[in-house]
C-alpha cells in the first residue's frame, strides 16, 4: 500500500511566508501532506486544544526558527515553541530548520526588543539539542528540508495514511489473521520436528540401548579355495549405528550405499578378533549383515531419524533411497559435531 504522511510544519508567520511555500512545495514533491498553523488563524485557548490534536496525528514534525520568536502563549513562551516541545513530548520525529544567521536578516523580520531576541536565542539553543539543519534562504530551505526528510522517513518510518479503498476489508483482514496463525502453527511443527522425537518413541529402543545384529563372513585359503561360510552377531548401540550412516544420508543415499556402511562398520569393529579366531585362513571376506539391516532401517525410522527420498529420479532407478529428517539431522550433528576440550575453551578465555 503506498503510504503518505502528515508533517506538521510549524514557523512564525509573517516573516516566513515564502519560506513555509518552499517547504509546502518540498513536502507536496514528496507525497507528504503538510498541516499547520495557517489552519488556525487565531492562537487561543481553544485553538491550542485543536493544534495539539494536530499534531497527535501528524507523523513527523518539523519548525523552522528565523528571526522572529512569535506571539505569546498563557506559559510566557511563543507557541511556536510550545508546539515543539509538545511534539517532543508525544515522542514525534522532530527536525528543526534554523537560520544560519539571523543578523543577515531584514530588520522587518526579525524581533524588535532584547526580551524577544532573547526568548529567541534560547529557543534555538533548545532547538539544536535535537535534530537540526540550516538554511539561508527560502530555495536552499526547501531542498535542505526535501533531503532531511526523506532520511528521516527511512531511519524512523511511520504509521503513515493510506486511501480507505487500499485497506482490507473485515473479512480480508480476519481471513489474513487466520492464515498468520496457521503459518505460526506450521512453523512450531516444524521447528518441534526438528528438535523433539516423534511422539510414541519413548518406548522404542534408540540412543545408548544395545542392538545385536546377524552378520556373515567367508574364509579361503590362499588359493581361494576351501571356503566356509560363518554366521556371527555383534553388539552395538543405536547411537553408534545412527552416528556411522547419517553423513550419508544428508543428502540422501540408495539403501545398497547404507548397508555397505554398516558393512565397514563390522569390519572396523570385527575384522582384529576374526583373524585371531582363523590363523590359518588366509582370507577373511565378503561380509554381510543379513536380515537385520530391514530391522535397523525400520527402527530409524521407527524413531524419526530417516524417511524415504522422493526425489525425482529416471523410471530405470528402481532403487530406494532414504534421507535424514529434520530430527534426524539435529540428532546427526549432536553425534558427529566436535566438541572443544576444556583445555583449549581455558586458553582462550584467558588470552
Amino acid at each position: 500500500m503506498n503510504k503518505k504522511y502528515q508533517v506538521f510544519v510549524s514557523s512564525t508567520y509573517k516573516d516566513l511566508i515564502e519560506e513555509r511555500q518552499e517547504v509546502m512545495h518540498a513536502l507536496l514533491e514528496l507525497d507528504c501532506m503538510p498541516s499547520g498553523m495557517e489552519l488556525f488563524p487565531a492562537a487561543d485557548e481553544d485553538q491550542w486544544s485543536l493544534i495539539k490534536q494536530v499534531i497527535n496525528d501528524c507523523d513527523y514534525y518539523v519548525v523552522i526558527i528565523g528571526g522572529r520568536y512569535g506571539s505569546m502563549g498563557p506559559e510566557g513562551i511563543s507557541y511556536t515553541q510550545m508546539e515543539y516541545e509538545y511534539a517532543i513530548s508525544q515522542n514525534k520525529p522532530v527536525i528543526a530548520f534554523l537560520h544560519k544567521d539571523p543578523n543577515q536578516l531584514l530588520v522587518s523580520k526579525t524581533e524588535e526588543t532584547e526580551k524577544g531576541r532573547k526568548q529567541l536565542n534560547e529557543f534555538r539553543t533548545l532547538a539544536q539539542k535535537k535534530m537540526c539543519k540550516f538554511w539561508t534562504s527560502p530555495a536552499e530551505l526547501g531542498s535542505v528540508v526535501s533531503r532531511s526528510l526523506v532520511n528521516l522517513i527511512k531511519t524512523r518510518p511511520a504509521t503513515g495514511w493510506v486511501r480507505a479503498d487500499q485497506i482490507p476489508d473485515q473479512a480480508a483482514a480476519q481471513e489474513i489473521l487466520k492464515l498468520n496463525k496457521k503459518i505460526e502453527a506450521l512453523e512450531a511443527i516444524i521447528e518441534n520436528e526438528r528438535t523433539q522425537a516423534p511422539a510414541g518413541t519413548e518406548d522404542l529402543a534408540q540412543g545408548e540401548d544395545t542392538f545385536s545384529f546377524q552378520y556373515s563372513y567367508k574364509t579361503s585359503d590362499e588359493f581361494g579355495m576351501n571356503e566356509e561360510t560363518y554366521n556371527k552377531s555383534i553388539s552395538t548401540t543405536w547411537n553408534e549405528l545412527f552416528s556411522f550412516i547419517s553423513p550419508l544420508l544428508i543428502n540422501e543415499a540408495p539403501e545398497n550405499h547404507i548397508k555397505n556402511a554398516l558393512c565397514q562398520l563390522i569390519h572396523s569393529k570385527e575384522m582384529e578378533r576374526l583373524r585371531q579366531i582363523h590363523l590359518d585362513a588366509k582370507n577373511i571376506g565378503w561380509l554381510d549383515i543379513m536380515d537385520d539391516f530391514h530391522t535397523i532401517k525400520i527402527q530409524l525410522r521407527a524413531l524419526g531419524l530417516i524417511k524415504k527420498s522422493e526425489g525425482k529420479r529416471s523410471v530405470d532407478d528402481t532403487m530406494t533411497y532414504w534421507t535424514l529428517t529434520p530430527y534426524g539431522d539435529t540428532v546427526m550433528t549432536r553425534l558427529r559435531a566436535q566438541r572443544r576440550t576444556l583445555n583449549k575453551a581455558k586458553k582462550k578465555k584467558d588470552a
